[in-house]
């Protein structure tokens, strides 16, 4: 235990709280910027010119990707020296990394929000090597190389931690998804003029990610927390967590097919794509199975019970945006109707949502107490909070999903079905589906709010800090 925080079994976890701050100001800043979204959805002059639909958009998906990345980051900053059993290699370091990627990411954004965007490709170099326009991988050629650095630094100071203290499958599993994930980021910086090319390599980033090495990382927070607050032995949890680790490899990397379906590759990808993404709910559904049979075979009852729920909601919601919402389009002869409609956003919401903000969440969860040198948990009074601020948040993200699914049915039929000259235009479709958009910006609303009782949580009352801390010391 540490001399100046007694819950932290290394003084070095201690950088993680920044990261995991930085994270939820980030995450803030994506839901507002995706109620922007929501109401310029129907009122189409909201904020212009001020912030455009596609500025917002931009701000909206890149703030989902870079809050992650620092939620993964302080979340290895955390598990990894407990897992290797020994102090992080270079505290310093970390805190330098964080402050370069911070400002990294906050003038990156000044920059989509302050600056067209073909002025901010001139002024960052992307003449020299191109590397913007492409949705998701919108980051100035500069912000990439900075990331890359980052990435470097990161991966340097967790592989010596790693090197020089104890291999778990916990650690190993997660270090192997740290560095794919830094590996599969380079595809950022190729950018072939043809353009079934350029879709070709761009999904090594966006599907490779967040259905391939993300999953290795979602993989290993949840066996960490679920070691923590359950008790139940080691052994056990790395059995499943090899079980789940293989399926999601084998399927999600296959399964990248079914992005190729309508990009000019081979045709054998409708099958192959259609084959091994109906596969793909198969590790969520191992996932949910994992989680609830931990927590059910517990030899402990952890005070911690808002982190308890997290791991298990994860899960749960993971699966159904993940596996069920994916599964829903991702035949090829459904997908041909599909492909980019409102079914679209309504997966990607939920899925996000359940496997990797709610995965990070859960690591927040279990971990702000004893950064904070509170204890194991929060007060009673502070769990209730975060609860509700789960259940408004996942009840939220539910109705959203299905306010935008209910909307790409609708599309399918009016835009997309009728072959005898009856489809109508992607606007005129646009205006038969506004009351789903304005359900969703409701359903946005009650998100915020959730988020709001989740963030309000964490402050407790300087008497019981105070008296934490005497406690501690005692």
């Amino acid at each position: 235990m540490t001399i100046a925080n007694p819950h932290l079994k290394f003084a070095s976890q201690a950088v993680a709280k920044p990261y995991f701050v930085f994270a939820l100001i980030l995450f803030l800043g994506q839901v507002l910027f995706g109620l922007i979204m929501g109401l310029q959805y129907v009122v189409g002059d909201f904020l212009f010119p001020l912030i455009p639909f596609n500025v917002a958009r931009m701000v909206h998906t890149n703030l989902l990707i870079v809050w992650l990345l620092f939620g993964f980051m302080g979340a290895a900053y955390y598990l990894i020296p407990e897992e290797a059993d020994r102090e992080l290699h270079s505290p310093l370091l970390a805190k330098i990394l964080f402050w370069v990627f911070a400002a990294a990411g906050v003038l990156t954004i000044l920059g989509y929000l302050l600056v067209p965007y073909a002025g901010l490709a001139k002024m960052t170099g992307n003449d020299l090597l191109p590397t913007m326009g492409r949705e998701f991988l919108e980051q100035p050629t500069i912000t990439k190389m900075g990331i890359v650095v980052v990435a470097l630094g990161f991966l340097y100071n967790i592989g010596m931690t790693l090197l020089k203290g104890r291999k778990t499958t916990i650690s190993l599993v997660m270090m192997t998804g740290l560095i794919g994930l830094a590996v599969f980021f380079l595809f950022s910086f190729y950018n072939p003029e043809n353009l079934a090319r350029d879709k070709y390599y761009w999904w090594f980033v966006v599907h490779l990610w967040v259905e391939g090495v993300w999953e290795l990382i979602m993989g290993a927070m949840l066996a960490f927390v679920l070691v923590k607050i359950t008790g139940v032995d080691r052994e056990v949890v790395e059995k499943w967590l090899y079980v789940i680790i293989a399926m999601a490899l084998i399927t999600g990397i296959i399964g990248t097919g079914h992005h190729f379906f309508w990009i000019g590759a081979p045709e054998v990808w409708l099958w192959v794509g259609s084959i091994f993404s109906a596969l793909e709910p198969v590790p969520f559904l191992a996932m949910v199975m994992f989680a609830f049979s931990m927590v059910s075979k517990r030899r402990r009852q952890h005070p911690n019970r808002a982190a308890t729920l997290w791991a298990k909601g994860t899960t749960v919601t993971a699966f159904f945006g993940a596996g069920v919402w994916g599964f829903l389009h991702t035949l090829a002869p459904v997908n041909y109707y599909t492909h980019g409609s409102q079914l679209t956003a309504a997966h990607g919401h939920l899925a996000f949502y359940g496997a990797y903000a709610m995965i990070v969440m859960t690591l927040i969860s279990y971990a702000m107490p004893r950064l904070r040198g509170i204890g194991e948990a929060n007060d009673e009074r502070s769990q209730t909070m975060e609860v509700w601020g789960f259940w408004i948040m996942t009840l939220s993200m539910v109705l959203i999903t299905l306010c935008l699914t209910a909307a790409g049915v609708m599309q399918v039929i009016l835009q997309r079905l009728p072959t005898d000259g009856s489809a109508l235009s992607f606007m005129n479709t646009v205006d038969q589906l506004r009351v789903f958009f304005w359900l969703r910006l409701a359903s946005g609303v009650g998100f915020f709010i959730g988020l709001g009782f989740y963030l309000l949580s964490f402050k407790r009352r300087g008497q019981d800090v105070l008296t934490s801390a005497a406690a501690a010391n005692a």
